[in-house]
């Protein structure tokens, strides 16, 4: 089952500041909803973590991020890939761009698509849709938040 998501946020922050957050695992791992782990290792990619509920089904998936395409300061491709055990798979990817508007206001676009296999997949369309956009959301808006040095409510 494949999904496509696309969106735009507003961050009250400097391009080269929205970038370098791009680019920080930190500022990543606080931002992916369920992520309990993300580290750089050496050839550069990133191993993740992620614990997530998509209607009754709660999974740990253990996976890798890339970045790809890299255009510093303005664009990258982000793709991961992880397996839930017995819950199944996921894996999907973000077409990220950076554009100014002004500078201390940054313009991000993404375009996100994802593929879900097994049990989450039987879930249903519907739910695994709604459930990936609000995770979309939740990420792109925590990244704002942090980006634009807002204080965020305790989780």
């Amino acid at each position: 089952m494949s999904l496509v998501i696309e969106g735009e946020e507003r961050i009250a922050a400097p391009i080269a500041k929205v970038w370098e957050n791009l680019n920080d695992p930190d500022i990543l791992r606080a931002s992916i909803p369920g992520c309990e782990a993300l580290e750089k290792t050496p050839d550069g990619r990133m191993k993740a973590t992620v614990v997530l509920k998509i209607g009754p089904i709660k999974a740990s998936f253990a996976g890798e991020v890339t970045l790809s395409n890299i255009n510093p300061p303005t664009s990258y491709t982000i793709a991961g890939e992880g397996k839930g055990g017995i819950a199944g798979f996921a894996k999907g990817g973000a077409d990220i761009h950076l554009a100014e508007e002004g500078p201390d206001t940054t313009i991000l676009t993404y375009k996100a698509s994802a593929d879900v296999g097994g049990k989450i997949a039987q879930l249903g369309s519907r739910l695994i849709v709604s459930t990936s956009k609000k995770l979309a959301g939740q990420f792109f808006s925590t990244f704002n938040e942090l980006s634009s040095g807002k204080a965020l409510p305790a989780q």
